[in-house]
Parts: C-alpha cells; sequence; structure tokens
C-alpha cells in the first residue's frame, strides 16, 4: 500500500513538473524578438532623421533628455500622473521621424508574430497620427539618418485621426511576385480610435494561417485573412482578368438610354416667359403699418469721436439702429404686396425622353487575362528590420511606450497585464474621480460615452459602409 501510494505521489510531481515546465516555454524569454520599455534614455540608441523636415541634433537636459528636431521636439518624459517614461512629442503642428534598427530582421515567415505598443494621447487628438512603421532591411534603399515618409516598410500600424478619419491603421506592403512592384494594401473597415487622453495598448496579431488579428487594450477589434479580398483594398491577389487597355468603344455605340421624342411639339399653351412668382392681388396692407416710419433710424445715443477729423474721415454719420417704432407695429416704410408662385409658370419647354431605339447598353471594354495575376497559399512578408516613428500632428502630448514584437501570444499578453494595465486602471481612476468633482464633468462624461457608444457601433461589421456618415 505503502510503495503504491509513494509511486502516486511520484506521478503527481512528475506531471506538475511536466506542466511546469510546458507553462514556462509558453513564456519562454526567446520569444520576446524586441522591446523598448525607454525606461532608459533613447539618445544614442534611436536616431532621429535628419532629412529636412525631421532634422535633429541632440541637447542633453538635467532632468530629461532632449532630441531637437527643425519641425519637431522629441522627449524622453514620465507619462502623466506616473513614474514610467516614454517617448514624447511635445510639440504641435509638426513633423516627426525618428527610427530604431533591430539587432537582427524579424522575419514573419514562420509562426506568430505579435506587434504591440503602447500609446497616451495626453492631450487628446483632433488630427493627427500616432502609428508605428516596422521597416524593411536596408538593402531596400533608405539609411536610419534619412528616415522619412518615403523610406520602405513591412507594416504600419497604429491610431489616426483627423476630423471624419478615424481608424488604427492595419497597412501591409507586398510584392508582387510578377512584375515586382510593392503595392500597399490598406486594412478595410479598421477600427476607430479611442476618444480620451489614457494609455491603451494596440495588439497586431500574424498568424501564417494568412490571419491578422486587431486589438485594443486586450480585446479583439478585428480579424482578417490577407487572402481576402473583401478584408483588403486592394486585394492581396489580384482580379484574373481586367478591361483590355487597348480595346475602344465603337464610334457608333450609341449607350444613352433615353432620348428626346423627336415626333413631340410644343404646346401652343405654353408660355415659356412667364414668370415663376408674381404679386399677390389679394393681399392688402395691413391695419397700422407705419408708411412715413423707416426700418432703421440714427442711434440717439451715438456721439462723434473726439479724435474724428471731417476732413480726413470724412462727414461723420451716427450709426444707424433698428426703429422701435415698428417693433409694436406691422411693419414700416412703402408697403409692397408681398410675392407668390406663379401657377401659369411652365419655364423653359424641352421635349419628354422615351427609350433610345438604338440604345447598346454600357460600353465595357473586353477582358483579357491579367498579366500581374499570381496565386500563393500564403503572404510573403518582407522582414522587419527597425522600428520608425513617422508622423504629422497638430496635437503635442503623444506618448509612445512598451514597444514589443514577440513570437508568443502569451508574452504579449503578459506585457499587457504587467505594464499597460496597473497604469491603465489609475489613469481610469483619476478621470472618474476628476468628473465627480467638477460640476461641468458629468456633461462631459455623457458625451464621452455618447462618443464612444457610436464609435463602437461604427466598428460593427455590417454597418461598416456607413462607418464615414457614422462618425
Amino acid at each position: 500500500m505503502m510503495m503504491g501510494r509513494l509511486a502516486l505521489l511520484l506521478l503527481l510531481a512528475f506531471a506538475s513538473l511536466q506542466l511546469f515546465c510546458f507553462a514556462d516555454d509558453d513564456n519562454n524569454d526567446d520569444d520576446v524578438v524586441f522591446y523598448e520599455s525607454f525606461e532608459e534614455s533613447f539618445e544614442g540608441r534611436w536616431i532621429v532623421s535628419n532629412k529636412d523636415d525631421y532634422k535633429g541634433l541632440v541637447a542633453l537636459g538635467v532632468d530629461i533628455d532632449v532630441v531637437f528636431g527643425a519641425a519637431g521636439l522629441w522627449k524622453h518624459s514620465k507619462s502623466e500622473g506616473h513614474e514610467d517614461y516614454g517617448l514624447l512629442v511635445s510639440e504641435k503642428a509638426r513633423k516627426y521621424a525618428i527610427v530604431k534598427v533591430v539587432d537582427e530582421p524579424v522575419s514573419l515567415k514562420d509562426g506568430t508574430t505579435v506587434l504591440q505598443f503602447e500609446t497616451r494621447l495626453q492631450s487628446g487628438i483632433e488630427c493627427g497620427g500616432a502609428y508605428i512603421k516596422f521597416l524593411r532591411p536596408q538593402e531596400a534603399g533608405w539609411k536610419p539618418e534619412e528616415f522619412d515618409n518615403e523610406s520602405p516598410y513591412s507594416i504600419m500600424f497604429g491610431p489616426d485621426k483627423c476630423g471624419t478619419r478615424n481608424k488604427v491603421h492595419f497597412i501591409f506592403k507586398h510584392k508582387n511576385p510578377k512584375n515586382g512592384e510593392y503595392v500597399e494594401h490598406h486594412l478595410k473597415y479598421p477600427p476607430s480610435v479611442p476618444s480620451d487622453k489614457l494609455t491603451h495598448v494596440y495588439t497586431a496579431t500574424l498568424k501564417r494561417d494568412k490571419e491578422v488579428k486587431i486589438m485594443i487594450d486586450g480585446e479583439e477589434k478585428k480579424k482578417a485573412n490577407f487572402l481576402a479580398a473583401e478584408d483588403f483594398d486592394p486585394p492581396l491577389i489580384p482580379a484574373k482578368t481586367i478591361p483590355d487597355p487597348d480595346d475602344k468603344k465603337p464610334e457608333d455605340w450609341d449607350d444613352k438610354e433615353k432620348i428626346p421624342d423627336p415626333n413631340a411639339v410644343k404646346p401652343d399653351d405654353w408660355d415659356e416667359d412667364a414668370p415663376m412668382e408674381i404679386e399677390d392681388e389679394k393681399a392688402v396692407k395691413p391695419e397700422g403699418w407705419l408708411d412715413d416710419e423707416p426700418e432703421e433710424i440714427d442711434d440717439p445715443e451715438a456721439t462723434k469721436p473726439e479724435d474724428w477729423d471731417d476732413e480726413e474721415d470724412g462727414v461723420w454719420e451716427p450709426p444707424k439702429m433698428y426703429n422701435p417704432k415698428c417693433a409694436i407695429a406691422p411693419g414700416c416704410g412703402e408697403w409692397k404686396r408681398p410675392m407668390k408662385s406663379n401657377p401659369a409658370y411652365k419655364g423653359k419647354w424641352s421635349p419628354p425622353l422615351i427609350d433610345n431605339p438604338n440604345y447598346k447598353g454600357v460600353w465595357k471594354a473586353r477582358e483579357i487575362p491579367n498579366p500581374n495575376y499570381f496565386e500563393l497559399d500564403k503572404p510573403d512578408f518582407e522582414p522587419i528590420a527597425a522600428i520608425g516613428i513617422e508622423i504629422w500632428t497638430m496635437q503635442e502630448g503623444i506618448l509612445f511606450d512598451n514597444i514589443l514584437i514577440a513570437k508568443n501570444e502569451k508574452v504579449a499578453k503578459s506585457y499587457r497585464e504587467t505594464k499597460w494595465k496597473p497604469k491603465f486602471e489609475v489613469e481610469k481612476e483619476r478621470q472618474q474621480a476628476e468628473e465627480e468633482a467638477s460640476g461641468l464633468d458629468f456633461l462631459a462624461s455623457i458625451k464621452r460615452k455618447v462618443f464612444n457608444a457610436l464609435y463602437q457601433i461604427a466598428d460593427i461589421p455590417f454597418l461598416s459602409n456607413y462607418k464615414p456618415q457614422i462618425l
């Protein structure tokens, strides 16, 4: 009996050890390919573009490190209300460009890849972006010191808002194997940007089963298939056929569905000169109408300014004001009969339309095989060799933090739970306390809740076509 119990205990211990090992494997440090917390100064590790629009030089302060650009000011700064540091966009109406080269290019062709980062719009955002570009290797034709809007990237991901444009971008560039051209593919109907000043974490999970999943604050907002035509614009897989560019519409092709009736004749009683409106002959001047009173009179309390010079400024005239006598009368001045619609008005005559007997339908060029058509079982992504932030914004106070590239969804979740969530909870509680302490916050709170509800409604898939109108 004792041996049996001992064997059972050893079996349970072995099973627990195996579970522990497997659990540890799921959260292996090797799954973290790149991580930037900005707890240390970014100076010397990140490179500010020296292109004219973003040109920068380094200036070290006492408490914070600053990279000053002609177009924008990057700061190593604490998030408001926290001891946690981030990369701060500190000036409004500026362009910014900064890049970090990773130690080894990150392949997107094997297994799962998670792209995740935090942003906090500390001053809100009315017009600007807070997205990140995951750049291709420098062999594609770019240099960190010359990083700009044209630098080739594999994926662009993150929030962007300006006017009615409100979306969390997910864009990828893919090489057409037939012609060698790189095409930019945009996620259709992307989720909206949260409308507050709290820290939010954005996650894009790429899977080799052709799927991408977009999450905001750990909540799934969008799932799409890279190969599905309805999920990306333009579709990754081109159309099999295209209109023949050399096919021209025949000169005798009649595509007018309706034509004026050639046999129609203008009626004899059709008066094209009859006016649209005429005086109402039945109208009678209201009793009490003040014919001799003007609608405006000189302001009796107005006085000529002391510095008024008649020779230079002309003859001074007091400003006009509404005649108070007209306020208690039906009207003032010369009475005129009001106008009414002319029942005899018909306007310019034109013959009615009839079916065109020669109508051939809408002409379309004949379809030919698309020379750039190709088929793929899965996307052929370019590797990620650098992380770049290249934005133009009208708002200051955009803070980037905890940029992560991982090969495991559990790792990304762990970072959300330990790095993002504690900050978010503190900010949310502080926001609620401030609202309760302020008299007008009730209205502001209701407005924000309404806006958030509208953004969520706009993200409902079957309402995607109406998203611009809803926003």
